[in-house]
Formats: structure tokens, C-alpha cells, sequence
């Protein structure tokens, strides 16, 4: 997520990992490219009504990222519940049942019982602490009562914390969009693009590169043994492995990417802002998209025990649930 009011989107020059090109004269070339569209429109036909939405959650404040917890078997939402870079102490974490609805609505809440959280986005959970990138702090709560377990300061050396997952290591690693806001909401992206490592003892930079282009989600993909960033001011999706100095292309999608998850099957899962999508990425790099009509979708999860995914609808104020074959 970046901003609320960020509404541009990017034109579509990709259908189905097919890429558009200027047809040549000839009539040959010209039907091998309408028989290759018409039957990528069909797979994404077929796929896309296997792919249902099953329900919503709604009334929520700006929700920007969903992580499900097998342990407890809840989702959690952070919701950002105002500007996503201002320090107002009244974003909150909810908590939600399996099938979406509402468990307690504020099961963390900045401004209450002595705890700040200011515009919660990326959210990570390792044992029973839940992890969440709020502007320029990383902090910890107990995933159990909601009490406060760290509050690590990481200002001056980040300009916006977005993403979060548990690396293999056990740390916390939170993608920084590299953007500020002006007085007016206008944005700006100075960087760095850059990923921070954090535990409680504190955070430092693990890797910086320009190709992120304001890099927004972040998963482990355990199959594959990297991390998968996406990237928010571009098309790229990336891997890397922490002995690595710089980020792998694995693919492109229609850019404006937010959310990313690996499902068991190897495939990414992906959000996109610039065609209100949820595509998912084949290990080759190709991509088909499963839903569309998903305006300002942002951080996502996916809980294999009912194959759901959890999409936040940051501008909508609500959660989508989706049934994945």
C-alpha cells in the first residue's frame, strides 16, 4: 500500500504472460496471434469461474494487510484508519474467524491501554508474536492477549515500512517503499528501495537495490528458499536469497503490485492496483489473472486448511475472501 488517493493505474501489456506485439504483414502471423489470444481467453475464462469470491468482511478503517494464524485459526487485519504516514496512535488490529467474520474488531488499538500504533501495514507472525510495520517502527505485540512486546525504532534510516514475513532465520524482514508524503498528500519516492532485517534488538539494512522500484510485498517462498518482493512503482517481481547482493527478475506483472504469497503448488499469488487483479505467477514466470474487479487490493494470505485467501480492500474498507481450486 502506498496511499489511499493513489488511484493511477497502468495499461495492461500482458494477457495471460502473453505479450502484445505489433503483428506482422502477413496473414499468417496475424492468425497465430488471434488463435493465441483466443485461447489464452479462454483458459482465463476456465480459470477464473473456478476461482469464486466466498465472502467479505466489511467496516473496517483503510485494512492493508491480512496473515492467518494456524495455531489460534484467526485472520488478523491491520488497518491503517487514516493517513499511512500519520502518527495519530489510532490504527488497530483486528481479528477475524476463519470464514471472515468478526472476532474483535480491535483486538489491538493504538491510543488504548498504553500502546501506540500509528498506520499498521505489513503484518508477520513468529510463535506468538505478531510482528507489524508501522511508518518508521517495527513493533511486536503477543498474538494471544494483544499486550505490547517491542517497539523498535528504526527513524531516520527508513522512509516508509510496507511488507512483512519471517525470513528462515526466524528475523523479520519488512520491505521500505523508499516514499514520503507532502502536506497535501502529494507523493515522492527519494528512496532508498531497500529491506530491513529486525528482531527485538533492533533493525539493519539487508539488502538495497534500485531494480525494487519502491518494493511493497514480501514472502518466504520456502520451496524455493528466497524471498519474493514485489514491487509497487514498477512491473517487477523479484526473488533473492539472503547471501545475494542484488534481487533475481522472476517475472512481470501489470504493475502497481502490492501483496504476494507462494502457494503450495509453487505458484505466486499477487495483488495489482493497476488492473484492481489478483494474478497469479507460474514458476516459468507466466502469469494468468484469477480475479479481477478488486479496486485497491493490497497485502495478502492464504490459508491452505480451506484454500482461502484473504484480500484487504484498503480504499473499500473491507476484506474479500477467495476460494482458490
Amino acid at each position: 500500500m502506498l496511499r489511499p488517493h493513489f488511484t493511477s493505474a497502468l495499461a495492461m501489456v500482458a494477457v495471460l504472460g502473453l505479450g502484445l506485439t505489433a503483428c506482422d504483414p502477413g496473414s499468417s502471423r496475424r492468425a497465430d496471434d488471434d488463435r493465441a489470444l483466443a485461447e489464452s481467453a479462454a483458459v482465463y475464462e476456465e480459470v477464473s469461474q473456478r476461482f469464486r469470491k466466498v465472502g467479505e468482511t466489511t467496516d473496517l478503517h483503510g485494512p492493508e494487510s491480512a496473515r492467518y494464524d494456524r495455531d489460534l485459526d484467526v485472520w488478523f487485519v491491520s488497518n491503517v484508519n487514516g493517513s499511512p504516514t500519520a502518527k495519530d496512535n489510532n490504527g488497530y488490529i483486528s481479528r477475524l474467524r476463519p470464514d471472515g467474520s468478526p472476532y474483535n474488531l480491535k483486538f489491538i488499538e493504538g491510543g488504548k491501554k498504553g500502546l501506540t500504533l500509528n498506520a499498521p501495514k505489513g503484518l508477520a507472525i513468529k510463535g506468538d508474536t505478531l510482528w507489524v510495520a508501522d511508518i518508521d517502527y517495527a513493533r511486536a505485540f503477543n498474538k494471544r492477549t494483544g499486550a505490547s512486546i517491542a517497539n523498535v525504532n528504526v527513524r531516520g534510516r527508513v522512509k516508509f515500512l510496507n511488507g512483512a514475513t519471517v525470513g528462515p532465520d526466524g528475523a523479520i524482514y519488512m520491505t521500505d517503499t523508499g516514499v514520503i508524503f507532502g502536506p497535501k498528500g502529494e507523493m515522492s519516492h527519494p528512496g532508498p528501495d531497500q529491506v530491513v532485517r529486525v528482531t527485538r534488538a533492533g533493525a539493519t539494512t539487508t539488502l538495497a537495490s534500485p531494480k525494487l522500484e519502491a518494493p511493497n510485498g514480501i514472502t518466504w517462498d520456502s520451496r524455493e528458499k528466497r524471498f519474493v518482493i514485489v514491487s509497487f512503482g514498477g512491473k517487477g517481481i523479484y526473488g533473492w536469497k539472503p547471501n545475494e547482493k542484488d534481487v533475481t527478475l522472476l517475472g512481470s506483472g501489470p504493475g502497481q503490485q502490492d501483496g504476494v504469497v507462494a502457494l503450495p503448488d509453487g505458484r505466486l499469488l499477487v495483488t495489482s492496483w493497476a488492473d484492481s487483479s489478483l494474478f497469479a505467477m507460474a514458476r516459468d514466470g507466466k502469469i494468468m489473472k484469477v480475479a479481477s474487479g478488486i479496486p485497491s487490493p493490497a497485502d495478502i494470505d492464504f490459508a491452505e486448511k480451506d484454500s482461502r485467501v484473504a484480500v484487504p480492500q484498503l480504499m473499500a474498507n473491507k476484506v474479500q475472501f477467495w476460494e482458490l481450486p
